[in-house]
């Protein structure tokens, strides 16, 4: 069932609006962590599917320094193996643990393709939707995003791999197409980030391609949030299993905030920071 927006519902409320925009002025780039409340998620699925798990990991990353938490209810893996879960299964995972993690303080995101998911989680508190189908794959999204009032991330994605296209113009047609359909919904356009989707319906060759070409993407003028974190395409570099990849995500994350990148996406967020510190502090040197 799709949850279209609601007139007794009210937009978010200032701080709602403003929290994109908080956190794109500072001078590094903001830190997401990875927060899965999922059994199945590709690199840490099963370990914070309790409500205390969930809540300790959210504590941790806090204490380390994150920026936004980005809650998941259903993984959206980004290669073969991923289990469709209805909007049922996932406010079930959802109902324990998100009023718990919205009252830590931190702004909360909710990384869910589906309205009535992201309704209720905006109605619990979170700040941000963030569609890793970027609006194309439930029409009530759109809609719903533009009625509270709250920055979306939209993700390019793809349903197949298809190692023959040009990546980047498939990537640019995507988020016209996006764009176009947040305007038509209403959804102000400094409420919206652009998200390559490392991982997600590419190749590895793909991947990189996008991370080393991300300022193409300045054409559209919007802040870009990149999510390398243990993808497998670092594993095509250097085999590794995901919680083994920590240097080569990081090696992306770095790049990709050369290259503007405004907000990481990561499951190491301690490590993270330090990364993008010490480069901001060495740049600043020139």
């Amino acid at each position: 069932m799709n949850a279209l927006p609601s007139s007794s519902v009210p937009p978010a409320d200032s701080a709602g609006r403003d929290v994109l925009r908080t956190l794109l002025e500072r001078p590094l780039p903001a830190v997401m962590g990875v927060l899965n409340v999922t059994p199945d998620s590709f690199s840490d699925g099963g370990e914070f599917i309790t409500p205390d798990q969930a809540l300790e990991r959210a504590r941790a990353m806090i204490a380390d320094g994150v920026d936004i938490i980005d809650i998941g209810a259903e993984s959206t893996r980004p290669y073969k193996g991923a289990k469709a879960v209805t909007a049922e299964d996932e406010l079930a995972r959802l109902r324990p643990v998100l009023s718990g993690v919205v009252a830590l303080g931190v702004p909360v995101s909710i990384d869910s393709m589906k309205a009535e998911v992201v309704a209720f989680a905006l109605d619990q508190g979170a700040a941000i939707a963030n569609d890793v189908w970027g609006l194309q794959r439930d029409a009530a999204m759109a809609p719903l995003v533009a009625a509270r009032g709250v920055p979306v991330i939209v993700m390019h994605n793809r349903d197949s791999v298809d190692s023959a296209i040009d990546i980047i113009a498939d990537m640019k047609a995507f988020f016209l197409r996006s764009l176009d359909i947040a305007a038509k919904a209403g959804i102000a356009r400094d409420k919206i980030v652009l998200d390559p989707g490392i991982g997600f319906g590419k190749t590895a060759e793909q991947s990189m391609i996008a991370l080393a070409r991300l300022r193409e993407f300045d054409m559209f003028g919007l802040p870009v949030l990149v999510g390398a974190s243990r993808k497998r395409f670092i594993a095509s570099v250097s085999p590794s299993e995901p919680k083994e990849r920590l240097a080569g995500s990081i090696a992306a994350h770095l790049i990709a905030a050369q290259r503007g990148a405004r907000i990481i996406r990561t499951h190491d967020v301690a490590e993270t920071l330090q990364a993008l510190r010490v480069a901001n502090a060495i740049e600043s040197k020139q």
